[in-house]
């Protein structure tokens, strides 16, 4: 059995092999792929394979995947390219003849009207018409979009948002991590479809006061107009664009887009999930 990991350089890619190998799946079982394989060093040290692969580059991509049994597809980071570089994956694996791909999609994407959500709906459909057999594993939020901006948020004495009292399902990148090495190692997954998130769901009120009792200073969570958030986030140096998609993505925490209670994160890993409290006292504690 050979498992591909595309985008291993990334933070969710490296808890997946770190994942796999806890579960005991021989390193040399396992491809970690990005476009720097350099930084894939100290898994190569460990027995992992490497190899370059740019969802750019087709012919990266399927020199890459020669061999697989089973790819794992992280979305892509590259916001507006991503449909194309997700096909470019996709078809690889069919030429290959992959046994299962499992791709990292987005919490009830085919409900959400979320724009951010646009490029996992796409890929998908893509998906479905492709013939690879594929696995969903659909994520709600990384907590670590909140914990990795706490430096800020203290800096602010303020949590600013436009999800109202919306709760949304997070859990931390090795939690989400964890989940997907269990599908890759699991028989009979072809066809699934998991809705992953964190076993409490949590408002940014409920944030904000995890962070006050963590840190030991008084946040508050501001809730704002939509435009007005984007408008904060585009000054704080998120380039506009995303700052729209972050926006419109409180808005949809707001209606529930984000918020999952099917439990199969917790089924999966076989574990609560890391709860909100301690990620934000570990964040806090690393500061």
């Amino acid at each position: 059995m050979s498992i591909v990991i595309t985008g291993a350089t990334g933070q969710l890619g490296r808890h997946v092999i770190e994942a796999l190998l806890e579960r005991n799946v021989p390193a040399d079982s396992i491809v970690a792929t990005g476009r720097s394989i350099e930084k894939l060093s100290n898994f190569v040290a460990r027995g992992v394979r490497a190899a370059a692969m740019d969802y750019d580059d087709a012919a990266s991509v399927a020199q890459a995947l020669k061999g697989a049994t089973k790819v794992l597809l992280i979305s892509g980071s590259a916001v507006g390219q991503r449909v194309e570089q997700h096909r470019t994956v996709i078809e690889a694996a069919k030429a290959e003849g992959v046994e299962l791909l499992a791709y990292t999609s987005i919490a009830n994407a085919d409900t959400t009207r979320m724009k951010l959500a646009t490029e996992h709906q796409a890929t998908e459909s893509i998906l479905k018409e492709s013939g690879v057999p594929f696995v969903l594993l659909r994520n709600s939020w990384y907590i670590e979009n909140y914990t990795d901006q706490l430096p800020g948020t203290l800096a602010q004495g303020a949590l600013a948002g436009s999800a109202g009292n919306g709760k949304v399902s997070g859990a931390s990148r090795a939690d989400y991590a964890q989940a997907a090495a269990a599908v890759l190692v699991a028989e009979h997954q072809a066809g699934k479809i998991y809705e992953l998130g964190g076993d409490e769901a949590f408002t940014l009120d409920e944030l904000a006061a995890e962070i006050s009792a963590a840190s030991g200073k008084s946040i508050e969570y501001r809730d704002l107009p939509v435009d007005q958030y984007a408008d904060l986030l585009t000054g704080a140096g998120v380039p506009e664009a995303f700052a729209q998609i972050l926006a419109d993505t409180d808005l949809g925490i707001g209606r529930g887009d984000l918020l999952v209670t099917t439990g199969d994160l917790r089924k999966l890993i076989g574990r609560p999930a890391t709860a909100l409290s301690e990620a934000v006292r570990s964040a806090a504690a690393a500061i």
